[in-house]
């Protein structure tokens, strides 16, 4: 029979689910019950509070980062420094391109361009403090999108860990109250065999 219980599902075993049933009052709580309410109590608790606050820093980190780059990185004019390939009116191409940094620095590089641009053709590219080619900066809108998207990823990919411990560790509690039950009702069910068949 305890082998048939086993397979049900926990809802047969305890009946319907009581709101807090865990911290009511009742004679046939055991100590179990008491220490899975506190266990059920601090996994929410681990799980909502590490939840935001990795998903606020992961988004404030990344907000942060943008707009650094958008106070830092510059549009500069570059050069191409051969006429770019294909035939105008396709697809953008890879083009080699030459410009100066603040510093003075000459720099080279590749950027897409419109095909068959002629060579010494201006191509605006955005570059770092340090006059590397960088991409265009996000605007305010798209750094807000990012930094609300990889918070949100952040925060649910951290609350998974204290909440899949928690119902692995509440499965355990289950497990060893299953086991306890069948070794008492291993114990008493010979007298109640007894009393029925005598």
């Amino acid at each position: 029979m305890l082998a048939l219980m086993r397979r049900m599902p926990s809802m047969a075993v305890r009946g319907p689910e009581v709101w807090l049933w865990r911290w009511r009052r009742n004679p046939l709580k055991r100590r179990a019950d008491k220490v899975e309410a506190w266990v059920v109590l601090v996994v929410w608790t681990c799980t909502v509070v590490a939840g935001v606050l990795a998903g606020l820093g992961a988004a404030r980190s990344v907000e942060q980062g943008l707009a650094r780059e958008r106070a830092e990185w510059r549009p500069v004019v570059a050069h191409l420094t051969e006429r770019a390939p294909g035939a105008a009116g396709g697809d953008r191409v890879w083009a080699e391109v030459s410009w100066r940094a603040a510093d003075g620095s000459a720099h080279a590089g590749q950027v897409r361009v419109r095909p068959g641009s002629a060579a010494g053709g201006p191509v605006t590219v955005w570059t770092d403090p340090r006059g590397r080619l960088v991409a265009k900066p996000a605007t305010a809108a798209q750094a807000r999108l990012r930094s609300v998207l990889l918070g949100s990823l952040a925060g649910v990919s951290t609350a998974i860990v204290p909440f899949v411990a928690g119902r692995a560790l509440c499965g355990r509690l289950e497990q060893r109250r299953l086991d306890q039950w069948e070794a008492e009702w291993a114990r008493f069910d010979p007298l109640w065999g007894r009393g029925r068949t005598g």
